[in-house]
């Protein structure tokens, strides 16, 4: 799967790395609906530093189509909010 963060860039990503991306998102979803600024943070940074480091970067001159687009680490809780599903920013 082709995940972006945004202001970043894309990175791929084998499906394999989605149960522990989830357990992320799940804890990112509570903290963000108890107003946990500061857990959401931690959790935000956290999930995009696993995306990071489980995922192979693509070119910056690649313009894959992303099946994904995570915020960037410095998105505010109310900009991630209006980016959440049902699922939380990852589906499943």
């Amino acid at each position: 799967m082709i995940v972006r963060i945004m202001g970043e860039g894309q990175v791929k990503l084998d499906d394999a790395h989605f149960v522990e991306l989830n357990k992320l998102d799940d804890e990112l979803l509570e903290e963000m609906e108890s107003g946990d600024q500061e857990g959401f943070r931690r959790t935000l940074g956290a999930l995009l530093d696993a995306v990071r480091r489980l995922g192979t970067p693509l070119p910056d001159d690649s313009l894959e189509p992303s099946e994904l687009i995570l915020p960037s680490g410095d998105a505010s809780l109310d900009e991630v909010r209006q980016m959440l599903s049902d699922d939380g920013l990852i589906p499943g």
